[in-house]
């Protein structure tokens, strides 16, 4: 392979990369909003909140992320009037999509922490959100957090679906690629060099993930 498709491929991983931070990002802060809403907004006066997370988290993840990719895309500028810019909607799509599988992550953690420690700091007179911001919250990320890692290599290997959408992340820059290539070897170098540049990045992340894990069951 020369060079220009190397280059090429080097730029699609780096857009890759970028889009799935930003979705994955975003989806941990409203992922955890989801799923504190769906946890303990469940009295009669908040019920409705429990409710709004809920259908929220249920619609999406047991609907395809390709179908909110495409609804980012077409709708969202026809609604918000806004330029049809595929790279920022495709992305969007996937924080809304990823912020379903990410609350019900973070809802598991807080599920995992008895009620007992809530009891505890209201007889100390914390309140609900004092609580939840330096006690319950970061038990729950200690917990999930490699879940959470895990989650963020499935998001990196989803930006592959915007190819669909002709977005130049890295599969459908290889993609391009290989419309312009006839020889057996170069469209073979192509396929191993996608494949081992995903591999890197993503095996990089499993490491992080064993990494953290092995640490939390030292101390």
């Amino acid at each position: 392979m020369n060079f220009e498709y190397f280059y090429l491929l080097l730029s699609g991983l780096w857009l890759t990369i970028v889009m799935a931070f930003f979705a994955a990002s975003g989806a941990i802060i409203f992922g955890s909003i989801l799923a504190i809403m769906r946890n303990y907004y469940t009295s009669n006066a908040s019920k409705i909140l429990g409710y709004i997370a809920g259908v929220y988290i249920e619609v999406f993840r047991n609907t395809p992320l390709l179908l909110w990719m495409y609804s980012s895309c077409f709708v969202l500028p026809i609604i918000l009037g806004i330029p049809a810019n595929y790279i920022v909607l495709g992305t969007v799509g996937l924080f809304l999509y990823t912020s379903s599988v990410m609350a019900e992550i973070i809802r598991g953690g807080l599920n995992s922490i008895p009620n007992g420690q809530f009891e505890a700091a209201y007889s100390q007179g914390f309140s609900f959100l004092f609580t939840l911001r330096y006690i319950i919250m970061p038990q729950c990320y200690k917990k999930v957090t490699p879940t959470i890692l895990s989650q963020c290599i499935t998001t990196i290997k989803d930006t592959s679906f915007l190819a669909a959408l002709n977005v130049a992340e890295l599969t459908n820059v290889s993609k391009d690629i290989l419309s312009r290539l006839t020889k057996f070897d170069e469209i073979v170098g192509v396929f191993i060099t996608v494949a081992g540049l995903y591999f890197i990045v993503c095996f990089s992340l499993s490491c992080a993930v064993r990494l953290y894990s092995y640490y939390n069951k030292s101390y």
